[in-house]
């Protein structure tokens, strides 16, 4: 095996780290606390084609893996920015890879193009009320008026909504005896105002990007906007979940870089009692530990994008990097307001924000029991459990 970095990824890193060092933890404090969606981020990273990296280049992309997609996410998110930024981002970033997979010709033409140059904002529409976890729940219907469908239903936790043009969209469109899942179809379909109702989710943490109950009411969808195979939405979907994991791992290691940094150096130059506090190992393990735990689920990460962009396998991976890196991101995160003390819930220190966001990779877009669940019915064997 060779652990030797490769020089394209150093280069990736920093070509990010150029346009992420233009916003500081000020920047992403003030658009969290006013809910002001990072327009002005957005547009530097759109411009240095660095949204579209995942998308291929026959389509106005970087043509680049999910492993450079992970190093994009990690560098955002250690740069202060945290779910913030990487939420403004990773939709576009992988969410349209069952497109990629699955659309038609017409369909990748129409958007790929202007999601790859930052030009299209897109939203995920998959999760309900009543059906979370339980995808099989999903009551979303689109029924068919000729060669075309008209959809009506309500989402929830639709991130991006208010600023995004189009929505990939899992709605049922039949019912399968033989499988609880079959009969859902995926769409990418237009956010249209006169259908389209949007109403935005007072939320803990995460405000510069909004996350939105949808209501659909009988809206139009042109049948070319079918994703791939009616009644198979869920497998097509399936596609861009492993990614998902890997680019949520990636997002968590970085929120947990961040926080370990600002940590590190309140360490070093807080004195008290005649010494910085980090010459105590009280502070220093913890701290190293953190260390020793987000390098450990980067390791991870990469290994679960590496198998992806190799055709293999990597469920065990990307669940288990998502596992890891949300349990060591959070970890991180709680560890740097520990150290910072009182002052750790002083916003001017940042740290409490990156607590607050790192909290939600513990929960989605899944949550780590599922993760868990996974691993012990589809690596250890154990009997399914839901």
């Amino acid at each position: 095996m060779d652990f030797t970095e490769d020089p394209d990824h150093v280069a990736l890193g920093a070509g990010v780290r150029a346009v992420t060092g233009q916003f500081d933890d000020d920047y992403w404090s003030a658009c969290d606390r006013e809910h002001r969606f990072p327009w002005e981020f957005y547009g530097a990273m759109a411009e240095g084609g660095w949204i579209g990296v995942a998308l291929p280049s026959e389509h106005g992309g970087g043509g680049c893996g999910i492993t450079e997609a992970a190093i994009v996410m990690r560098e955002v998110a250690a740069s202060g920015a945290a779910m913030n930024g990487c939420t403004a981002l990773h939709l576009t970033v992988f969410g349209l890879e069952p497109v990629v997979r699955f659309g038609s010709e017409r369909l990748k033409q129409a958007f790929l193009p202007r999601a790859a140059a930052g030009d299209l904002h897109v939203a995920f529409g998959v999760t309900e009320p009543d059906a979370g976890t339980d995808t099989s729940r999903i009551t979303t219907r689109a029924e068919r008026v000729g060669d075309d469908w008209r959809i009506s239903g309500q989402k929830i936790w639709t991130s991006k909504a208010e600023e995004s043009e189009v929505c990939l969209l899992l709605a049922r469109t039949g019912h399968d005896d033989t499988d609880r899942l079959g009969g859902l179809s995926l769409f990418l379909v237009d956010l249209d105002p006169d259908h389209v109702t949007i109403r935005p989710i007072a939320k803990t943490a995460r405000n510069a990007v909004g996350s939105c109950e949808v209501f659909y009411d009988d809206l139009p969808v042109e049948g070319w906007r079918l994703v791939g195979e009616e009644g198979r939405g869920f497998a097509q979907l399936l596609s861009g979940l492993n990614p998902e994991r890997i680019l949520i791992a990636a997002e968590a290691v970085g929120t947990g870089l961040a926080a370990l940094h600002r940590a590190v150096a309140y360490a070093c130059g807080r004195e008290v009692f005649g010494r910085p506090i980090g010459a105590n190992q009280a502070i220093s393990h913890p701290l190293a530990d953190a260390h020793a735990r987000l390098r450990a689920a980067w390791l991870m990460t990469e290994m679960a994008a590496w198998r992806y962009d190799h055709g293999l396998p990597c469920g065990e991976e990307a669940n288990t990097a998502k596992y890891l890196a949300a349990e060591a991101g959070f970890d991180a995160c709680d560890r740097a307001i520990q150290v910072h003390g009182g002052l750790g819930f002083a916003e001017e220190y940042h740290v409490g924000r990156y607590w607050r966001e790192a909290r939600i990779m513990r929960v989605a877009p899944v949550s780590q029991e599922m993760t868990l669940n996974h691993l012990a019915q589809k690596v250890l064997g154990l009997p399914r459990s839901y």
